[in-house]
Parts: structure tokens; C-alpha cells; sequence
């Protein structure tokens, strides 16, 4: 399964997002994700994509998260 669809996953099962929504150019803002949620949301990639997803910074996209992800494999 390719990052993004991973990652789509995740965002729909955890935050009842549209699938169509999560797209590599929507922002956390425009998705609706605040801090709390983005804690949740790393805890669950880390354990789908059995990756230690660390502290980043700058990421603003959901583009971001999966290069971020893609660098760690």
C-alpha cells in the first residue's frame, strides 16, 4: 500500500474525514487536525508504517507527512 493511502487511512478512520479530502496538497488547517489530533494521528502511522516517526518540523501538508514517512523507510 502506497504512504499516502496509509496515511489516508488513518486521517478517515480516525478523524471521519472525507477520503477525497485527504490529499498530498490539503494542509492540517484545512483538514481540520489541531495538535492533539496530530498526536494521535503520528502514534497510529508509526504503528501502521512500523516507523519511528520522531519530532519533525515544518511539516504543513499531508505531502509532507508522507515524504517524511517515505524518508524513514
Amino acid at each position: 500500500m502506497a504512504t499516502i493511502d496509509t496515511v489516508r487511512e488513518v486521517l478517515v478512520d480516525n478523524l471521519d474525514l472525507e477520503p477525497e479530502a485527504v490529499v498530498e496538497t490539503a494542509t492540517f488547517e484545512d483538514l481540520g487536525i489541531d495538535s492533539l489530533d496530530m498526536v494521535e494521528l503520528i502514534c497510529d502511522i508509526e504503528e501502521r508504517c512500523e516507523v519511528e516517526f520522531g519530532e519533525p518540523e515544518g511539516l504543513k501538508t499531508i505531502g509532507d507527512i508522507v515524504a517524511h514517512i517515505d524518508s524513514l523507510k
